[in-house]
């Protein structure tokens, strides 16, 4: 069977958390598939941490309940922990031990054996490219060797889901590749993994589907084609001289675009509209009026970026008591 047609890895029913007067999650749903890659977005501050926690058994909901691997959160922690594997926003390797001694010591406090420890931990540095460096101090590793080498030691004990808070926080254009390379083939492999990002093209690029959520409450699901196609499309008015531009942003605007940015370099005018055709034509009216003859006036499909801004910019719900 294709794992993605298998139950899901990971159920989130109602989920609720509180810290004071303020809501980290408010009945947050939501379903992961095994062997599927699925993107948590969210502003800072919009409760990813939280239910990544709650998910990894260090914190408790106070209402709703969670599965993972079939395992309560609350009920059966150690299964659920058995289950997970885990890999932060920053690196939890010892810079003192080598990638093999790393790789080996997590295996131990799973609960392996010193032989089945040492044959894992060839396997997991045979598996990530770093073979040749297992026998050297973490603390000489690049950026990108060290997430590799998380990424592996969240997967000793074969476990069923990986959470990846931020995986690629910090690294260089190329080590951000070799991540996301890495992230594919752990699905490729049957892997769930449960991915929290801050890089919107991160999860463009690896999720099969993705929830927004904002102020604790999921406010978008879907795969990024829904998600853009629900945000409409990209207006853009690129105009010859400086003096045309305030023609242009009135256009936008009369389009029935938010917030129009203007890219004064380019004298590029663009924003986000809900009716295509119609908006297009409101814009060249606006435009033939004023006499401006545009350079560039086109439709474009909407960014991961457009639906993040769109959705994540209203104001956080009060605790009722």
């Amino acid at each position: 069977m294709n794992p993605k047609e298998a139950g899901p890895t990971v159920v989130v029913e109602e989920i609720q958390r509180r810290h004071k007067d303020i809501w980290a999650l408010r009945g947050v749903s939501l379903h992961i598939s095994a062997g599927e890659i699925f993107g948590l977005l969210g502003p800072n501050g919009a409760g990813k941490t939280t239910l990544v926690r709650i998910l990894a058994t260090l914190l408790r909901p106070d209402s709703g309940r969670a599965r993972v691997a079939g395992w309560d959160v609350v009920a059966n922690a150690a299964r659920v922990r058995a289950a997970t594997g885990l890999a932060g926003q920053h690196s939890t390797v010892d810079g003192m031990l080598t990638g093999f001694e790393n790789l080996c010591l997590i295996a131990r406090l799973r609960g392996m054996d010193r032989r089945a420890a040492r044959r894992t931990a060839d396997e997991l540095l045979d598996r990530f490219g770093l073979t040749d460096a297992g026998g050297r101090l973490v603390k000489t590793y690049s950026g990108g060797m060290r997430r590799r080498l998380d990424l592996a030691g969240s997967l000793v004990g074969s476990p069923p889901l990986i959470i990846l808070d931020e995986p690629t926080t910090g690294l260089d254009p190329k080590s951000r590749l070799d991540t996301w390379d890495a992230v594919g083939e752990l699905a490729a492999g049957g892997t769930t993994v449960l991915l929290t990002t801050q890089y919107l093209e991160e999860a463009d690029r690896l999720a099969d589907r993705i929830t927004v959520i904002d102020h604790g409450e999921v406010v978008a699901a879907g795969t990024s084609d829904e998600l853009k196609a629900a945000a409409g499309s990209r207006l853009a008015i690129v105009v010859g001289e400086d003096h045309q531009l305030p023609t242009a942003v009135r256009a936008a605007v009369s389009a029935g675009g938010n917030s129009p940015t203007v890219d004064r370099r380019d004298r590029r005018v663009e924003t986000v509209v809900t009716d295509g055709q119609s908006a297009l034509a409101r814009a060249l009216s606006v435009l033939q009026d004023e006499g401006v003859d545009a350079l560039e006036v086109g439709l474009g499909r909407a960014t991961l970026d457009d639906v993040f801004l769109g959705l994540t910019a209203r104001p956080r719900p009060a605790v009722t008591r």
